[in-house]
């Protein structure tokens, strides 16, 4: 096996990087759907439980299943709707948010080459295809995590603190809630990139690749919606074992990708 040429690899990543920051179409919903989910909303939930009048979901709570709804019911009830709300029902954004983002930058990895005409100076630098094909993911999954994690991080920091009057306490984050975000998030990011890229590489437009991308990620999303929650229930082994098997697709996609990935391959789809 060849030895990886890391400062090759860094110099795509850093031309990626700079591209997407200069791009506002790209960095505007990375930045605005994250904020209203993680921040706005939460601080919405918070101020609504902060009321004289804290709405009462004591019968919205009986129609859920007991292991989910006890814990919640054995709260004051102007506590319940926080921890409902923030700690379990907007779970679901958490691993939408990296699916997302990873799969509009990955969408762009070669398929905004070929848009910008960019395509045949790339293929000319002196890095090896799979290091070129390794450099294009990084430039797609290093954003696309850290996005989750700072987003991770602010809606922590809000929840708490908008619902201290309510809960007089931290109860964000959790254990579950870390593995979910640091080990689980990560690896949905990188199965929406190991779909997305390959789909770019063949595509000749961002658009044409968001579009055929789309038929497979949009299930992604709906499924990450319907477990994500779920993932917060269950113990911390079986949390660590999802992600591990959503890991293991996610690199056996990748690498599947960088064995097929040529430069002659590319050249034909220009």
């Amino acid at each position: 096996m060849s030895r990886r040429n890391w400062p090759a690899i860094r110099a795509v990543v850093w031309k990626d990087v700079t591209a997407i920051r200069r791009s506002k179409a790209i960095v505007l919903p990375m930045v605005i759907v994250p904020a209203l989910l993680l921040i706005v909303l939460p601080t919405v939930i918070g101020l609504a439980a902060r009321g004289t009048n804290s709405p009462d979901i004591s019968q919205f709570l009986s129609r859920l299943p007991h292991g989910f709804a006890s814990p919640i019911q054995r709260l004051p009830q102007n506590q319940q709707l926080i921890v409902l709300v923030n700690g379990y029902l907007l779970a679901p954004l958490f691993l939408i948010v990296p699916l997302m983002v990873s799969s509009v930058l990955a969408a762009d990895a070669f398929a905004g080459e070929k848009e910008r005409r960019t395509l045949e100076g790339l293929l000319h630098l002196p890095i090896t295809e799979r290091d070129l094909f390794y450099a294009k993911v990084a430039a797609a999954f290093v954003p696309a995590v850290a996005v989750s994690w700072i987003g991770w991080l602010a809606f922590t920091v809000v929840a708490d603190t908008v619902a201290w009057p309510v809960m007089h306490r931290a109860f964000l984050p959790t254990r579950l809630w870390a593995v979910v975000i640091l080990w689980v998030a990560p690896a949905v990011a990188a199965l929406g990139m190991g779909i997305m890229v390959r789909v770019s590489a063949r595509a000749k437009t961002t658009q044409e690749a968001s579009q055929l991308g789309g038929a497979v990620v949009l299930p992604l999303i709906f499924l990450a919606v319907g477990q994500s929650t779920g993932l917060l229930l269950v113990t911390m082994p079986v949390a660590l074992a999802i992600g591990g098997v959503i890991w293991v697709i996610a690199l056996a996609l990748l690498s599947r990708g960088a064995s097929r990935f040529t430069r002659d391959r590319m050249s034909a789809t220009m």
